[in-house]
């Protein structure tokens, strides 16, 4: 596949499927900015690219605050040159809260990061892409954006509201050159559980669901198995290509056929 010229960020590009697809992106020629909350994962992951070769940098901040998403986006088109591929790809979990258990602070902190931050990470892109007249955007969002047993209220809610984002800004800047898709992966192993308690702090619920119980896959996969982070960088590496030139407004599920019964 031939990537979109141009450079790539990557939010939440510091850990799980954020970082694998920025590595895969770099190993593919692009320049990367890894924009992330947590720096430890980040600079790991930038010096994993570097160390063969790539280019990439790290951006801190948070994409639930449109200040951080505008100059991350910002610095990485002085360091690395013109956007062409952006990734939202932040997130985090709400342990499978449901409504009458979930406290204000949880929804709003789910909602903003996984949500907003998609929109905020969007909107910049645009800025960047629409007076070229090409793009790619990307947004990450999960099996629980297409069905009610992915995760709780606030995740739930968050990523529905994703795959609507996503379709509604295809349909809007296809004739401009700009494709905007999302990914829906089903249970991958990641750092998220561990990472989402840490963002979110005294706020933070007890990560129950089905993504820690590795039966509990099994049972809901018919493929009766993970997905890999290698899958979803595949897909998106293609949403990124000259190839899917003509792909827009679609949800890509790789989820081994949970969504499907």
């Amino acid at each position: 596949m031939n990537l979109l010229g141009g450079s790539a960020l990557v939010t939440g590009g510091g850990s799980g499927i954020g970082r694998a697809i920025a590595q895969a992106l770099a190993a593919q020629g692009a320049a990367v900015a890894i924009f992330d909350l947590l720096p430890d994962g980040g600079q790991d992951a930038v010096t994993a690219i570097t160390s063969k070769g790539g280019r990439a940098t790290l951006l801190r901040g948070d994409v639930s605050r449109w200040d951080d998403v505008d100059r991350a986006v910002a610095a990485a088109v002085r360091e690395l040159g013109p956007l062409g591929i952006m990734v939202n790809a932040a997130g985090i979990l709400d342990g499978y809260e449901s409504a009458d258990g979930m406290t204000p602070a949880l929804w709003e902190r789910v909602i903003g990061i996984n949500l907003t931050g998609s929109f905020y990470g969007s909107k910049r892109a645009l800025a960047e892409m629409l007076p070229r007249g090409r793009g790619r955007i990307i947004n990450i969002a999960s099996v629980a954006g297409l069905v009610g047993s992915g995760g709780g209220t606030a995740y739930t809610a968050s990523k529905h509201g994703v795959v609507g984002l996503t379709r509604q800004l295809a349909i809007t800047y296809a004739a401009r050159g700009v494709t905007v898709n999302a990914i829906c992966p089903g249970a991958v192993q990641t750092g998220l559980r561990a990472n989402s308690t840490r963002i979110l702090g005294a706020d933070a619920p007890e990560m129950r669901g089905v993504g820690g119980d590795e039966a509990a896959v099994r049972a809901i996969t018919p493929a009766g198995r993970r997905g890999t982070l290698d899958e979803v960088a595949a897909a998106a590496c293609y949403l990124a290509s000259e190839e899917a030139d003509y792909v827009t407004g679609h949800t890509l599920v790789i989820d081994g056929g949970w969504t499907a019964r």
